[in-house]
């Protein structure tokens, strides 16, 4: 059965990356668990401790746990590092958070963010899983993937990401990740905002007509060891 850690650098990310490939794969017997690096919310407010950002902070963690229901996933850690500000923040500080996480849940499978994002969170992020999943006797993890995240993803301009693996997924793994998304009322907008219900299903269609089939969530494959 596969264990699978889905690397977040906000409440939100883990939905529009893997949403519909999480309940695919759990669907198929699959165990997850879901690692929120930063809060996603203080970066809006010029003092990120005021009692707005802090309520704030407090909400999007009660919609992750919302949206995480919806998958019947029970297995997440909220590390509360600062939103927009990791770069501030020592990496060898985000790459402990993560290992902690990998050697508590020993996944077999992690999915993480694109190192080309336009937004330097998921790059941090990304470095950090690299840093975390390095080979080693410490862990179990032979598969590790980065997945794209709308309004991040495409907007970096000149980086396209490149997917080399797709996921078929069907109306119900794609109705699901919406739902979940749907949770975070203050993340999604209307057409053309990316994160939108058009813009998920555009997605899921463009990255289906890639593969040769009608809906698919992509992915790149960073590293895989196969016994």
């Amino acid at each position: 059965m596969r264990r699978i850690l889905v690397i977040a650098a906000h409440p939100d990310d883990e939905v529009l990356g893997c949403g519909a490939t999480i309940s695919k794969y759990i669907r198929h017997g699959a165990t997850f668990m879901v690692l929120y690096v930063a809060e996603g919310s203080s970066c809006r407010y010029s003092n990120p401790i005021c009692d707005d950002s802090l309520a704030a902070i407090a909400a999007r963690k009660k919609q992750a746990i919302a949206a995480l229901s919806l998958y019947s996933i029970h297995a997440y850690h909220f590390a509360d590092l600062p939103c927009g500000r990791l770069d501030q923040h020592p990496i060898i500080q985000i790459n402990q958070t993560i290992e902690k996480a990998i050697q508590e849940f020993d996944p077999d499978t992690v999915f993480t963010h694109s190192g080309l994002d336009a937004n330097n969170d998921h790059r941090i992020v990304f470095r950090a899983s690299i840093m975390a999943t390095r080979p080693s006797s410490n862990h179990k993890v032979s598969r590790l993937l980065s997945y794209e995240v709308l309004s991040s993803s495409e907007w970096a301009y000149g980086e396209p990401f490149a997917p080399n693996v797709f996921e078929e997924i069907d109306e119900r793994d794609l109705s699901l990740k919406w739902r979940a998304l749907s949770a975070y009322e203050s993340e999604i907008k209307s057409y053309p905002f990316p994160r939108s219900e058009v813009g998920i299903r555009s997605q899921a269609l463009m990255r289906g007509m890639q593969a040769g089939v009608k809906l698919a969530e992509a992915f790149c494959l960073i590293r895989e060891f196969r016994v």
